[in-house]
């Protein structure tokens, strides 16, 4: 039988994959590549500093059977991204119009 030897793991946060890692979805009926293009490229910029600074985006997941994004069909894309400055979730995300929603789903804090 397992035995738990970090009982102060399991009441903390982390993932392992740096000092603050989070998982945003981005969503949109029948996305096109230019807008996603747009969300991500707004995710790892940034904007204005202390509301939504620059992230190191360190993976994306379509969310499709296939894990594929498809243009025009594709609805939700999930995003992990790290970093310690500010993230705020909003409707018409990214650079420009883009009419995409974004949602934080996990914040995963190293250190706490």
């Amino acid at each position: 039988m397992a035995t738990v030897t970090n009982t102060n793991g399991i009441s903390r946060s982390g993932s392992g994959n740096g000092p603050r890692t989070r998982i945003i979805n981005l969503n949109k009926s029948n996305m096109t590549e230019a807008e996603l293009t747009a969300a991500l490229k707004y995710l790892a910029a940034g904007d204005v500093a202390g509301t939504n600074d620059a992230h190191t985006i360190a993976a994306v997941a379509p969310m499709t059977e296939s894990g594929i994004f498809t243009g025009g069909t594709t609805d939700d894309v999930q995003v992990m991204i790290q970093g310690t400055g500010a993230f705020t979730a909003a409707s018409n995300f990214g650079i420009g119009s883009t009419g995409v929603t974004s949602s934080l789903l996990a914040d995963f804090h190293e250190g706490y």
